[in-house]
């Protein structure tokens, strides 16, 4: 393992401006001050509710979104407008829905092979074939389906198209955006083996952003759990399933359904009071007071820094 992570994230923040009357702007802040690290072959699991910004944080690392504040270094070289273009070769991304972010007027020879065109990554058509149908293979694909277009495949198909597209630049870290939430259970188990597969075949690191908490441990060496684009809690997947210490994280990890019915009897479920805030209008100090039953006057002067609980296990908390 090297000394300097794959990735660094440091105090990134994404600040939309939201008109909110004639002449009024407010801004939405769906990334406020966020810092995280990725190693080589590492996976870091990024996991919250609808809305906390985790999408947000993975555009906002490959620069799909230009930053507000912070920055993104890959080996120590900051990610700027100006090298965007050569990191793109490095970085790549799997998007959410399979059915949208495939062309609809592309085969899948030339979906897979768009970014070898635009790196100029073959020498003739017949080496530009090869790793396509390379790539193919490496997903779970037939050298048949090249001439086929995208409406023609399963949801899990299209997802494996996105993957060889995501790796035809032989990339080595790999923003996972909910690549499994479209896809029936039983196609996701697949999809997740395949990507554990890849990662050992390749080295490749990857962000994989979730909210099935049990996907994301199955996958992850470590989690950080976002709330209203602040993260609270990140430790090692057992850490943060077994022993959460930030309250929200206990809400969550208390609603992920276990196959054990005696369990499920016997443990306590926390449910969480009154509605998510606007990230418009944010409360003061630590966003997760209004729901929090811990909550206390400290709570609403000031955020909670992360501060270590022992074996690299940060969380933002005054109380716990």
């Amino acid at each position: 393992m090297t000394s300097t992570p794959l990735i660094e994230v440091k105090n990134l923040k994404q600040y939309f401006p939201i008109k909110t009357g004639l002449f009024k702007t407010e801004y939405l802040k769906a990334v406020d001050d966020v810092s995280f690290s990725i190693d080589e072959g590492e996976t870091l699991g990024l996991v919250g509710e609808s809305g906390c910004g985790k999408t947000t944080v993975g555009r906002t690392l490959l620069r799909l979104y230009e930053p507000t504040a912070g920055e993104v270094l890959f080996h120590g070289v900051p990610v700027t407008k100006n090298n965007i273009h050569g990191m793109r070769q490095k970085m790549q991304m799997v998007f959410q829905d399979p059915y949208s972010s495939l062309d609809p007027r592309m085969t899948v020879e030339d979906i897979i092979g768009e970014p070898l065109d635009v790196h100029h990554l073959y020498s003739n058509r017949s080496e530009r074939r090869e790793k396509i149908l390379t790539l193919m293979e490496y997903v779970g694909l037939n050298a048949e389906h090249a001439t086929r277009y995208a409406h023609e495949f399963s949801g899990g198909q299209r997802q494996r198209i996105g993957i060889a597209r995501a790796l035809a630049v032989n990339p080595k870290f790999i923003v996972c955006d909910e690549p499994v939430s479209a896809l029936d259970v039983s196609i996701q188990a697949q999809v997740i083996n395949m990507f554990e597969e890849l990662q050992e075949k390749l080295g490749v690191a990857y962000l994989f952003i979730a909210h099935d908490l049990l996907v994301v441990h199955h996958i992850s060496k470590r989690i950080a759990v976002m709330y209203l684009g602040k993260i609270v809690e990140t430790g090692t997947a057992d850490d943060v399933n077994y022993t959460p210490i930030h309250p929200y994280t206990e809400s969550l990890m208390s609603a992920v359904p276990i196959p054990d019915p005696d369990y499920t009897r016997s443990r306590q479920r926390i449910v969480l009071q009154g509605d998510v805030p606007s990230p418009l209008r944010m409360p003061s100090g630590c966003p997760f007071r209004t729901r929090c039953r811990y909550a206390c006057a400290q709570c609403a002067k000031e955020m909670p820094p992360l501060t270590d609980r022992g074996n690299g296990h940060m969380v933002a908390c005054w109380v716990k």
